[in-house]
């Protein structure tokens, strides 16, 4: 399958190992392999080194048991200077039923990097196709958002704030 360079996919097989006491595979599994996804399609695109800046709106909307396929459908749906929104679409199949849901999705934010670990600029994204538009739009929406919740809530980054000190 040949994908544009903001694209990919990636698909794994869930081991045992990957399981939880439920044994269901772990949401910890998933979210790591969820930011080596987000790695490769933001590292792709960008031509560089790409650090995980957020993640927002993981949802799991359903487990994703041992034995099933699950495919990452990854995605650049918006550029800044040096970072990138990457939205990632989680699939699992149930290889026996050939069962198909949709298991989670989530907005990674990655920042290119240089050898120093220094923010480089980003090629822009240009959205040609309906979807690539809807994702750009709503990209920018949630940009916005974090940008709003952050001059609201900005105390709550200060590490004073989740830490409880000796006081408390």
């Amino acid at each position: 399958m040949n994908l544009p360079a903001h694209q990919m996919t990636m698909t794994v097989l869930m081991t045992p190992d990957m399981a939880n006491f439920a044994g269901n595979v772990h949401g910890g599994a998933i979210l790591k392999l969820l930011d080596q996804v987000a790695y490769a399609c933001g590292a792709r695109y960008a031509g560089c080194y790409v650090v995980t800046l957020s993640v927002d709106q993981v949802m799991f909307r359903q487990p994703i048991h041992v034995g099933e396929l699950v495919t990452f459908l990854a995605s650049v749906n918006y550029t800044g200077n040096s970072s990138m929104e990457i939205g990632i679409k989680v699939i699992a199949e149930e290889i026996r039923t050939q069962v198909v849901r949709h298991a989670n999705s989530c907005f990674f934010t990655m920042v290119a990097v240089d050898e120093e670990r220094r923010p480089v600029s980003v090629p822009p994204l240009r959205p040609f196709t309906p979807d690539e538009k809807r994702r750009h739009g709503a990209a920018l929406a949630r940009k916005e958002l974090r940008r709003e919740l952050e001059l609201r809530y900005g105390a709550l980054h200060d590490a004073s704030a989740v830490v409880p000190t000796a006081e408390a």
